[in-house]
């Protein structure tokens, strides 16, 4: 049988998605390390956390957060009236049984929810996360060594350039003030064709150092299609310089 031109199925994995939770209502159940784990994560989505735990129950950064207001703390155990107008549940207890009533219950009403430490009662995985910015990269290893996939986003992120981060933050201005340019959805195909070329050809040392000027005159020679360097941008502003034009040519 002729091998098919198409990747195989591998089945067994989970879709990994950039989960937007920003406004939502995240409840946290458990206030000891894993919980605190588990509130920087949504935290950093910009979600809005409650924590249901005993006072006495939480853990030295679980009680920062709340000191500081950045979550609000029901101070006693889970009741299920908990869980009216939340959108996602999180749990982070030292009882299984009484994990396993909540996700029962998160069940019934549709609820997405992650029990920790027992992957076949989880609707999520959290993976190990590098974060740099704006750029966030994600390693699962689907429930079966959480270790692990501590040790490879550690080999990955030793392997990133240092200022990936920042390259990213300039490209995303840059695509924001292109869409402004060029607002039309029906310029969409040749927006993305030109933004990558732009990502493709200029080193992430020219994209940190690109400033409002370097992407006004870039953004010029979006309707050309043209791309050019970073150096060609700055010497057609130098005092007696031939100008130039979208063709890389001189006038």
């Amino acid at each position: 049988m002729a091998k098919s031109r198409f990747p195989e199925i591998q089945g067994g994995g989970s879709l990994i998605l950039a989960w937007q939770v920003r406004g939502k209502r995240v409840l946290v159940v458990g206030g000891g390390e894993v919980a605190a784990g588990r509130i920087y994560n949504v935290l950093n989505a910009d979600a809005k956390v409650t924590v249901i735990s005993p006072r006495e129950g939480l853990n030295e950064e679980v009680a920062y957060r709340v000191e500081q207001k950045q979550v609000d703390l029901v101070d006693r155990k889970f009741e299920p009236s908990d869980l009216d107008n939340v959108d996602m549940v999180l749990t982070a207890v030292d009882d299984p049984e009484a994990s396993t009533q909540i996700y029962k219950l998160c069940k019934e009403r549709k609820l997405p929810a992650n029990i920790a430490d027992v992957p076949p009662e989880c609707d999520f995985y959290f993976g190990s996360v590098h974060r740099d910015g704006p750029l966030q990269i994600m390693v699962s290893t689907n429930g079966n060594g959480p270790k692990l996939a501590n040790i490879v986003r550690r080999q990955i992120a030793t392997n990133l350039p240092d200022n990936i981060g920042a390259a990213i933050q300039k490209v995303g201005t840059l695509r924001r003030r292109l869409r402004k340019v060029a607002p039309d959805p029906d310029e969409g195909p040749k927006r993305m064709q030109w933004m990558s070329k732009v990502c493709e050809s200029w080193p992430l040392e020219d994209l940190c150092d690109m400033n409002d000027r370097d992407m006004e005159q870039l953004l010029g020679f979006y309707q050309p299609g043209k791309v050019p360097t970073l150096d060609q941008l700055r010497l057609h502003e130098q005092p007696g310089i031939v100008g130039f034009d979208g063709a890389f040519g001189w006038w």
